[in-house]
């Protein structure tokens, strides 16, 4: 995906109040907003106000304000819509529709007839090609 620079950014447009959207919360921690496309009413997006691409984007200070932004959106959203819960998810790069990063928390019901993700499965070839992933994944940490 080529990353759109904040000019071209809808969700910045969004922050800027170039683009209309149904805010639900400003601060200097996140915005959130009523998607436009819902998977159910009451589906929000939690962004943050700078423009970072993804999770990996987010500066380290920024971790704190914007996760409990969302988690008070999650409560918002769950008390505001009634709701049993609430379904709290972001893609990065696949499957990511604006190049902005993007929280979703959308109201859940029993029942609401949304099907849970099925995920391809694969298997590793080895214990030793897995303990080898496991080792990439650990140092990446570092």
């Amino acid at each position: 995906m080529s990353a759109a620079p904040a000019s071209a950014c809808i969700f910045c447009g969004i922050i800027r109040g170039d683009v209309p959207a149904q805010i639900i919360l400003r601060s200097r921690d996140a915005v959130a907003f009523l998607d436009t496309r819902p998977v159910f009413k009451g589906h929000v997006l939690v962004i943050p106000p700078a423009h970072r691409i993804t999770l990996a984007d987010l500066l380290p200070a920024e971790l704190p304000g914007y996760f409990a932004t969302v988690q008070r959106v999650a409560r918002a959203v769950e008390k505001g819509m009634a709701a049993d819960g609430s379904f709290v998810a972001m893609n990065n790069v696949v499957s990511q529709s604006v190049p902005h990063l993007h929280t979703h928390v959308v109201p859940r019901r029993k029942k609401d007839g949304l099907r849970g993700f099925f995920w391809p499965r694969v298997k590793y070839d080895s214990d030793l090609e897995a303990e080898e992933i496991a080792t990439r994944i650990s140092t990446a940490l570092e």
